[in-house]
């Protein structure tokens, strides 16, 4: 737990990368992150059966807010938090802090972005997911029909593994595909695709084939 905390610290993995190298989920590494920063070492004990250390002193919460508004106005929270612990002896975690401050309306929480919106982060270790797609067009020189190229790649590394032309992408080119990585680099773990209907249950497809028979 402590190398992956510390590698997220230095911005060497993202808190979602380090999660899932750890098996656990973005908000409970983040759990784990503050209680280290809050706690260090004995932080990252099992709690299950010990009482709470969660109750934050109600001065050094007053203390906070006075300094960010006295010193440190207009500073984001995690720079904020940096300068805290370096010069002013703070000991309690980043969320703790982040909380108070935008309960005080000192800092305004940040908007969420909608889901289709955000970027999905690459696997941080080779192996760890392919990614898999397919691209109509008229890829041989001096012929105008079109082929659908299919690819399979790295997606840590987007490094080509598996390419190849077929009158139509479907079941058997995907598999094709997987095959070829397989067969050259192993196993992988997972798998990104698009939701075509080779790859997933599309109820509207199956609700036409349905009408055809």
């Amino acid at each position: 737990m402590q190398i992956y905390l510390g590698r997220s610290e230095r911005s060497e993995l993202s808190q979602m990368e380090a999660a899932e190298l750890l098996g656990i989920s973005e908000r409970t590494f983040r759990r784990w992150r503050d209680r280290h920063q809050e706690f260090g070492v004995s932080g990252l004990d099992d709690r299950r059966l010990a009482p709470s250390l969660r109750r934050a002193p109600a001065a050094e919460i007053e203390r906070m807010l006075g300094l960010y508004r006295d010193l440190y106005r207009g500073f984001t929270v995690q720079h904020f938090h940096e300068q805290l612990r370096k010069r002013h002896k703070y000991v309690l975690g980043y969320t703790v802090t982040k909380l108070h401050l935008q309960r005080a309306g000192l800092v305004v929480q940040a908007k969420t972005r909608s889901a289709h919106r955000k970027k999905r982060p690459r696997r941080p270790m080779v192996g760890m997911m392919l990614h898999q797609d397919a691209s109509t067009h008229a890829w041989l020189p001096g012929e105008a029909r079109a082929y659908d190229l299919v690819v399979t790649m790295e997606d840590a590394t987007s490094a080509l593994y598996s390419a190849f032309l077929v009158d139509q992408e479907g079941t058997a080119s995907s598999l094709q595909g997987l095959r070829e990585v397989v067969a050259s680099h192993s196993l992988f773990c997972s798998l990104y695709t698009d939701r075509g209907s080779h790859y997933f249950v599309t109820p509207k497809r199956v609700a036409k084939c349905r009408r055809r028979r």
